[in-house]
C-alpha cells in the first residue's frame, strides 16, 4: 500500500509540474487598440492600396468610418525598407525610439530587416510595451511584430488588415528612423 501511495503521489506531483510548464505565465498579455484593432483580410469591407516611396506615402491622407474594417495593400516602391503603423502621433514618437533601439543593435538595415541571431541582451520588439524599458526581454532576440504595423522591403507587397474601432485622428507612419521627420506620415481620419 505505501508503495501505491507513492506511485500516485509522483505521478500527481508530475501532473501539477506539466500542468504549470504548459500554462503561458511569461506570455505578454495581448496588446489592445482604443482605436480598434487587427482583423482577418476576409472581413475586410474595403480595401485601400497605400504606395510607399522613399520619404512619401501615396495617399497622403485617408478616410474612413468607425466599425469599417480595412484592408491596407502596401507596395513599397521605393529603395529603402519602410514601415506601415497605426496610431496617433504619441505612440509614434514611442515607436521611433523602439526602432532606433533596433537599429542601434544591428536589427534593422537600410533595405530590411537582420535575421541573424543576436547577441546576449537583445531585445522583443513586440515585448517593448511600446517604450517602456520594463516590458523588453532581454533573453531573445528582437522581432518586430506589433499587430497595428508592418515593415515591407523595396520591391516588396504586404498587407495590413484593421477594424476601426471609434471615430478620431491618427496617423499611418514609417517610424524607422528618420523616415517619419523626412515625411513619412499620413492623416488617418477615422469619422462616425
Amino acid at each position: 500500500m505505501f508503495l501505491g501511495n507513492r506511485f500516485l503521489r509522483n505521478r500527481l506531483v508530475l501532473a501539477a509540474c506539466l500542468l504549470v510548464l504548459s500554462f503561458p505565465v511569461w506570455a505578454s498579455p495581448p496588446q489592445t487598440y482604443a482605436f480598434g484593432q487587427p482583423a482577418p483580410a476576409a472581413k475586410a469591407t474595403r480595401t485601400v492600396e497605400v504606395v510607399m516611396g522613399d520619404m512619401s506615402f501615396t495617399p497622403k491622407s485617408l478616410e474612413i468610418k468607425a466599425g469599417e474594417t480595412v484592408r491596407f495593400v502596401l507596395i513599397n516602391k521605393g529603395q529603402l525598407l519602410h514601415e506601415f503603423n497605426l496610431g496617433d502621433a504619441a505612440m509614434h514618437a514611442k515607436h521611433q525610439q523602439e526602432m532606433l533601439q533596433m537599429q542601434q543593435r544591428g536589427m534593422l538595415t537600410p533595405t530590411g530587416m537582420n535575421s541573424a541571431p543576436m547577441p546576449s541582451g537583445a531585445m522583443d520588439h513586440a515585448a517593448m510595451d511600446h517604450g517602456s524599458m520594463a516590458g523588453m526581454d532581454h533573453g531573445s532576440s528582437m522581432k518586430h511584430d506589433d499587430p497595428n504595423s508592418v515593415l515591407v522591403e523595396p520591391g516588396k507587397t504586404a498587407e495590413l488588415t484593421w477594424t476601426f474601432s471609434k471615430a478620431g485622428n491618427l496617423e499611418f507612419a514609417c517610424n524607422i528612423p528618420g523616415h517619419y521627420q523626412a515625411g513619412m506620415v499620413g492623416k488617418l481620419t477615422v469619422t462616425q
